[in-house]
Parts: structure tokens; sequence; C-alpha cells
């Protein structure tokens, strides 16, 4: 992936991992535009770099997608980077389930990006270079039992990702999947700023210097994700799965 002259959009973009992916390639002089529900946040964001745009964007909404795709394309033709990033992460009881919660994290996280990957890739595809990033998570390898239909949604949009790529095969269209770990945002409430996660800035930096070193990389996994990212692989998974889960 170039790591400048791009022209992306990401979604979730106004706090978290969106907001700090956004300042960072607007700062490598890329034309961003961030999208989100929070027309208060995306214009914080914006606010602080002058030049960054922003569009209202509800993913839950499955209807309004092909317009905003329209919409967006026709003001930004040059488009050629979506980085879908937006999502929501809930604890859940099991036996209690809560209907809402369940509908609303697969909207978000699943179905929101499958839907606006669809809708941009004839543009995306049309455009000389470009590429698809998919955040998903280092849960998706090695699920965390309290937040079941998040894992579920992001170990779904692992296995999106790498059949988009297989299609894609031969076309000037990277499909790359960003893997964080537990991370200090405001996605998992106050408990997400655990000063075990780790620091934002900290995986933004990290997340940019191994993009810049392997620009045809499928997959970004920062040093904190890689144990869950390979547990499967190493053998690991179970003994890893269990001592996550008894915390």
């Amino acid at each position: 992936m170039n790591m400048t002259g791009n022209t992306l959009l990401i979604t979730g973009g106004g706090s978290g991992i969106g907001a700090g992916l956004a300042a960072a390639f607007h700062a490598c002089g890329n034309q961003v535009i961030i999208a989100g529900r929070s027309e208060a946040r995306l214009k914080r964001v914006t606010a602080a770099h002058p030049g960054m745009a922003y569009r209202l964007l509800d993913q839950r909404d499955a209807e309004t997608i092909p317009m905003f795709a329209r919409s967006l394309t026709a003001d930004y033709p040059r488009l050629n980077v979506l980085i879908n990033n937006a999502g929501i992460q809930r604890r859940e009881d099991v036996v209690r389930q809560d209907r809402q919660v369940v509908s609303e994290t697969l909207a978000t996280n699943l179905q929101g990006p499958i839907l606006l990957t669809g809708a941009l890739l004839p543009h995306l595809l049309a455009q000389p270079s470009g590429a698809i990033l998919n955040v998903t998570s280092e849960l998706a390898f090695v699920p965390q039992a309290i937040t079941p239909t998040y894992c579920a949604s992001k170990a779904a949009l692992h296995a999106y990702s790498e059949a988009l790529r297989c299609q894609l095969q031969g076309r000037a269209l990277q499909v790359i999947e960003i893997i964080p770990p537990w991370v200090q945002t405001g996605l998992q409430g106050e408990w997400g700023f655990d000063s075990n996660a780790m620091p934002l800035q900290a995986f933004i930096d990290e997340t940019f210097s191994l993009l810049s070193q392997h620009p045809d990389a499928e997959e970004i996994v920062v040093s904190r994700a890689r144990a869950f990212r390979l547990a499967e692989r190493n053998g690991q998974y179970h003994q890893l799965f269990h001592e996550f889960n008894r915390k």
C-alpha cells in the first residue's frame, strides 16, 4: 500500500483507532474522509486536522449505504482506499440474550463493512491502485467469552477479508487485515482504558511502521496481538483460551 497520495474513507473515524488512523494518514499527505454516527465527534476530529472531511454514516441502516457510496464517490472521484474500522463491543449474558445488542453488533461490525465494500468496489477497482483495510481483532482468533457476538463478528470479517482477497487476486486493489490487540479506546467503555491495554498512540505508531515496512502485507499484526493471532498455528489455542477467559 502506498502511504501517501491517497484519498481514504475511514469508518468509525470519530474516536479511538479510527481517529488515530485518520490523523496519521492525514499527516502523511493523504486526503482523509472520516465517517460515523456522531457528528459532534466527527467535527472535533476534523477541526483538529484542517483539510480533513467528514460524512455521517450509520452502518446499521443498510438501505442508506448505496446512496452514501454514490454521493461520496461523486464528491471524491479519486477515492482509492477504504478502511472498514467502525465497530461496537458489548458484554453479553448468553442466557439472557439481548436481541438488540446482537442485531446492532452484527449490523455494525459485519454487515455494514460487507455492504459498504460492495457498494464502493466498482469505483475502487477503476482506480490505478488502492486498498481495502479491514480492522478485525485478536479476539477473532482467541475469543473473549464475555463478548461473544463481537468475537463472532470479527472472526467473520476475517473470513470475509480472506475471500475478498482471493476474488480480487490480480487486481490493483490490495486487501489488508489490521488485527489489533486490546487497545485503550472507548470501544469497551470504561474498562477499555485499563492500564494493561495497549496505549492507542503506540498501536497507531506500530501499525503505521508495519504498513510502511511491508507494503505488500496481507495482515498487519502488532507485537501484542501475535500470540492470539498465531495461537492455533502454534498449538497454543486451548491454553490461551482458557487462561484468558479465567481472568
